[in-house]
């Protein structure tokens, strides 16, 4: 899985890049089809800023995108990879729902 790693306006700590791609390849154990990862990291205001983190999956058919805002990057980044979670075991369960063998063949693509 190829994971590309972008900070909108600001330069992240290195702690910041290191838990967002480790979270990131945390979601490797649930689903092994994910092609490519981007995770974008944004603040909105300087005053009262609002963190957002966007982590988008590219899966054979389809891209996954989940976004979150907290006053916090860390929670942001673990709020986001929860709603992708969810939405890659619902994909995998659709897949698994249509025909066994087209995970199976995905993964040997993959």
């Amino acid at each position: 899985m190829n994971i590309k790693f972008t900070a909108r306006h600001f330069r992240p700590h290195a702690e910041l890049k290191e838990h967002a791609i480790e979270t990131v390849n945390k979601l490797g154990k649930y689903y092994d089809g994910i092609l490519t990862a981007t995770v974008i990291l944004s603040f909105e205001r300087v005053t009262n800023s609002v963190k957002r983190a966007e982590i988008n999956l590219q899966v054979y058919g389809g891209i996954l995108t989940a976004t979150e805002e907290s006053e916090d990057f860390m929670k942001s980044i673990d709020a986001a990879s929860e709603k992708v979670m969810l939405q890659l075991q619902k994909y995998k369960t659709k897949l698994r729902a249509k025909d066994k063998s087209k995970v199976r063949t995905i993964r040997e693509k993959v």
